[in-house]
C-alpha cells in the first residue's frame, strides 16, 4: 500500500518534468535554426559557398518545425514567439546578407555592404510587422514575402552557381536577388502559406506523398529544383497581384457597362 501511495506522490513531479520537456522541445529546434544561420555565416566568410548556402535551407525546415511542434504539444508562449523571431533575424537576415555580400557584392566596396544591410533591415521590418499582425485573420496568406522564402532566393542562387558567372554578371545578379525579395518582404502583396500550397492537403495520404516527391526531386537535381522552387514562390505573389488587378478592372468595366445600359433603357 505504501508503494502505491508513493507512486501517486511522485506522479505530479513526473508530469511537471514531461511538461517542462514539451516546452523545451520547440526552443531546441529554434536553437538549431539559429545554429544553421551562424554556420552559414562562418562558411560564407571562408568563401565555401557550396557548404554555406544549404544551411539556410536547413534553417527553413527547422523554422517550420518549431512552430508546428509548439502548437502540437501546447507549448506556445510569448517567449517562444520572441525567441523564434530573434533566431530568424540571424538565419534569414544576417546569414543571407553575409552570403550574398561575400558571393557577389564585395567588389562594390562600401556600396556592397550597404546593400546587404538593406536586406537585413527588410527582414527586421518583415518580422516586426508579422509579430503585430492579427493572428485571427486569414491564415492561408501572408502579407508580404515571408523572410524564410525570401532567404531561399539568394541561398538557391548561390548554391546553383557558387563560383558565379563573370564578375559584372555576378554583381548585377547579387543586386537583383537582394533588392527584389527585400522590396517584396515589406510590400502588401499576398503570398499563399506553405501549407496551403500542398495539393490535396486535406487527404491524409496526399501530404506525405507530395513531400516525398519534393524530397526525391531535390535529391536528384538539387540546384535546378531549389532554384525553381525559390523563384516560383517569389513570382507567385507578383502573378497573383497582377491577376487580381486584372479581375478587378474587368469587374469594374462590366459594372460600368451594365449601369450605362440601364441608364439608356
Amino acid at each position: 500500500m505504501s508503494k502505491v501511495l508513493s507512486m501517486f506522490r511522485r506522479q505530479p513531479a513526473q508530469v511537471r518534468r514531461v511538461r517542462r520537456g514539451a516546452f523545451l522541445l520547440p526552443s531546441m529546434f529554434t536553437v538549431a535554426n539559429m545554429f544553421c544561420g551562424w554556420a552559414c555565416i562562418v562558411y560564407a566568410m571562408r568563401g565555401d559557398f557550396v557548404t554555406a548556402a544549404p544551411f539556410i535551407g536547413f534553417a527553413m525546415v527547422l523554422d517550420l518545425l518549431d512552430g508546428r511542434i509548439a502548437r502540437a504539444t501546447g507549448a506556445t508562449s510569448d517567449f517562444g514567439v520572441e525567441f523564434d523571431s530573434l533566431a530568424d533575424i540571424v538565419s534569414f537576415g544576417v546569414a543571407p546578407a553575409t552570403l550574398v555580400f561575400a558571393w557577389g557584392l564585395e567588389p562594390l566596396g562600401n556600396f556592397g555592404w550597404a546593400v546587404a544591410f538593406l536586406w537585413l533591415t527588410a527582414v527586421a521590418v518583415r518580422l516586426a510587422r508579422f509579430n503585430i499582425q492579427d493572428k485571427e485573420g486569414d491564415k492561408s496568406c501572408f502579407i508580404g514575402l515571408p523572410s524564410p522564402a525570401a532567404a531561399g532566393v539568394p541561398a538557391a542562387t548561390v548554391f546553383a552557381v557558387p563560383e558565379g558567372l563573370s564578375e559584372v554578371a555576378t554583381v548585377f545578379g547579387a543586386l537583383a536577388i537582394v533588392f527584389l525579395p527585400a522590396l517584396l518582404m515589406v510590400s502588401r502583396l499576398r503570398f499563399r502559406s506553405f501549407s496551403a500550397l500542398i495539393p490535396g492537403r486535406r487527404r491524409s495520404y496526399s501530404t506525405p506523398l507530395f513531400i516525398a516527391t519534393v524530397i526525391a526531386a531535390i535529391a536528384a537535381q538539387p540546384q535546378i529544383v531549389l532554384v525553381a522552387m525559390a523563384y516560383s514562390y517569389l513570382g507567385s505573389g507578383l502573378i497573383g497581384a497582377t491577376l487580381g488587378r486584372y479581375v478587378r478592372r474587368s469587374h469594374q468595366t462590366n459594372t460600368t457597362d451594365t449601369d450605362a445600359e440601364r441608364s439608356a433603357s
